[in-house]
């Protein structure tokens, strides 16, 4: 039972999750927490384990599957916690009354210049809080003309949960262009990352169960109009191959050891096993590409479930090669 006193932050009580997710399937959350900026979602963050829950993080709801019914204690959704802004490095802020040992140490601070952005910098880096899309992320780029993320473009979803699982894909990995992450470490405090300091791999960020409250991304210098053809580019092979316009939560599985799939991604084996067009429920295998499941309209999380399971049975059978999940499961 959760006390309804104290609440850390705004919040709604037996709210609905299926509609906040890319696949809208799933149940309900006796309470729903929506800090609005990263001090509240480190409120948020103790007030959830000072009750012995799970912290349960809900983003733009990409790469992520709910079970029907209601899940076990609250769910912290960040998308109140959008704002993205240029880092301003020292030399062009305004005098903040602190030293600059202060000013330099804390770039997730948002400050004024106290005049205008060089045409040009050596190494220009953008300031995201945890909620913030990573579409707004690329369109924010494309406008500035800087070069770095645009193999995000069409990837839904925020930059926190993008940060915690290492976002990738053909065009390479959302770490590549990270800076820094502050995370909600395990004793409620805010902690700076460095990449180093994380030695992130496929599909994660290797934070150890710290919280992503915010990033620092670092990009190269290019033009606006270079950074909008390279995104077309992308948005356009996605759109050939993905089912980027359908209901789903993104890659279902994670691609095998080459060695033991001889070479053959998730979705591959998925196509060979004959498996593209398999329905259960409302749930389809889409016809595009074999590692999406896609919510035909009326599915449930048990037909998404269900259909996940009967897929990786037969590749299973045929190959030998047991597909692990990539997206997270939530009450299964």
């Amino acid at each position: 039972m959760i006390s309804l006193e104290d609440w850390p932050c705004a919040a709604v009580r037996n709210a609905d999750l299926a509609a906040r997710t890319t696949l809208k399937v799933g149940g309900t959350t006796p309470l729903l927490l929506e800090p609005g900026d990263p001090e509240e979602l480190r409120r948020a963050v103790t007030w959830v384990r000072e009750r012995g829950f799970e912290v349960r993080i809900l983003g733009g709801g990409a790469n992520l599957i709910i079970a029907d019914g209601e899940v076990p204690g609250p769910v912290i959704a960040t998308d109140r916690i959008r704002r993205a802004f240029r880092y301003v490095p020292f030399e062009l802020r305004m005098d903040l009354g602190g030293s600059r040992e202060e000013e330099e140490a804390d770039p997730f601070v948002e400050v004024q210049p106290r005049q205008h952005f060089p045409e040009s910098e050596p190494t220009p880096r953008l300031v995201a809080w945890a909620g913030a899309s990573m579409p707004g992320l690329v369109g924010m780029s494309k406008r500035l003309g800087w070069s770095g993320i645009e193999g995000l473009a069409g990837v839904p979803g925020s930059i926190g949960g993008g940060v915690a699982m290492n976002a990738g894909g053909s065009w390479g990995d959302l770490w590549d262009a990270v800076e820094r992450v502050r995370v909600i470490d395990e004793t409620g405090e805010f902690k700076d990352l460095l990449r180093a300091d994380c030695q992130p791999s496929y599909r994660n960020g290797n934070l150890g169960g710290a919280i992503v409250a915010g990033v620092v991304l670092e990009f190269e210098p290019s033009h606006p109009r270079v950074v909008d053809e390279e995104v077309r580019r992308y948005l356009l092979h996605k759109r050939q191959v993905q089912p980027v316009t359908e209901q789903s939560a993104g890659c279902v599985f994670k691609n095998p050891d080459p060695e033991l799939s001889g070479g053959r991604s998730a979705g591959q084996l998925v196509d060979e096993a004959g498996l593209k067009g398999r329905t259960r429920g409302g749930a389809q295998v889409s016809e595009k590409h074999g590692n999406f499941v896609v919510n035909r309209g009326g599915a449930t999380a048990a037909d998404v479930l269900a259909l996940i399971e009967e897929v990786r049975q037969e590749v299973a059978s045929r190959f030998g090669v047991e597909l692990a999940t990539e997206v997270k499961l939530w009450g299964v």
